[in-house]
């Protein structure tokens, strides 16, 4: 995946990952990072139960990047001590 494409999905991801756990977005730079990590993370989960991680700019994978951004959120507010649902 080109660089581009990789920013787009972790956007993509980290917003939805964000709005899921928290209810409101991390920001924008925030958002994409998360993404990123989180398309690493997910696909690193998905691979261990035999499926395929991040296969391009499409839905599977939006799917798999938000997955491991919703991990990566849960893990962070339960280290911090805040629950995973701040409102």
């Amino acid at each position: 995946m080109s660089f581009v494409a990789w920013i787009l999905l972790g956007l993509l991801a980290g917003f939805l990952g964000s709005k899921i756990v928290n209810r409101s977005g991390q920001g924008i730079l925030i958002d994409i990072l998360l993404g990123i990590v989180g398309a690493v993370v997910g696909g690193f989960l998905f691979q261990l139960v035999g499926v395929k991680g991040v296969t391009g700019l499409n839905l599977w994978s939006i799917l798999v990047a938000t997955t491991g951004a919703i991990v990566l959120l849960v893990v962070y507010h339960a280290i911090r001590g805040s629950g995973y649902a701040r409102r």
